[in-house]
């Protein structure tokens, strides 16, 4: 495969990374509203709120019972952020790093209240050393980032 060859791989390789990351912070944030269907439904992993924030609580033991639903709406905002800005582009950087961390929380949360094997069958931790990648990669295609910088030195 040549550079060119590679360099567009790599492009498209990054757009679907940043994609497939966006989509699934925020699919995570319509499951918990029910967007996905009722708590039972097939695919649905909490289908109210409520259930997301009795979700929160098993993974956080040591956080107080009044301090759950802060946590619950932190963290659902910081996915809405990060699922957005890696949607279009837009601070590709900083929202890949903050996706990293939020991931990684969750994957350290599911081993206290899940076990070892959970994060790993969730695939959590590659989706936060995926999301790491994202964030060091130079150029992002199809992004509100590239449009931004055009005409810009290095843009």
């Amino acid at each position: 495969m040549n550079a060119e060859h590679t360099a567009n791989a790599t492009r498209f390789a990054a757009l679907y990374l940043r994609l497939a990351l966006g989509l699934s912070f925020l699919s995570a944030v319509a499951d918990r509203f029910g967007l996905w269907g009722p708590p039972g439904r097939p695919g649905v992993a909490w289908g109210t709120f409520e259930n997301f924030l009795s979700y929160t609580a098993s993974l956080n033991p040591l956080v107080p019972d009044a301090l759950i639903p802060a946590l619950g709406w932190g963290v659902t905002i910081a996915e809405i952020v990060v699922g957005v800005a890696l949607v279009v582009g837009l601070w590709t950087r900083a929202a890949a790093i903050g996706g990293a961390a939020l991931l990684l929380a969750f994957a350290l949360g599911m081993i206290v209240g899940d076990g070892l094997k959970a994060p790993f069958d969730a695939s959590v931790f590659t989706a936060s050393a995926g999301a790491l990648l994202l964030a060091f990669h130079s150029r992002s295609a199809w992004s509100l980032d590239a449009w931004l910088t055009r005409g810009r030195p290095g843009g």
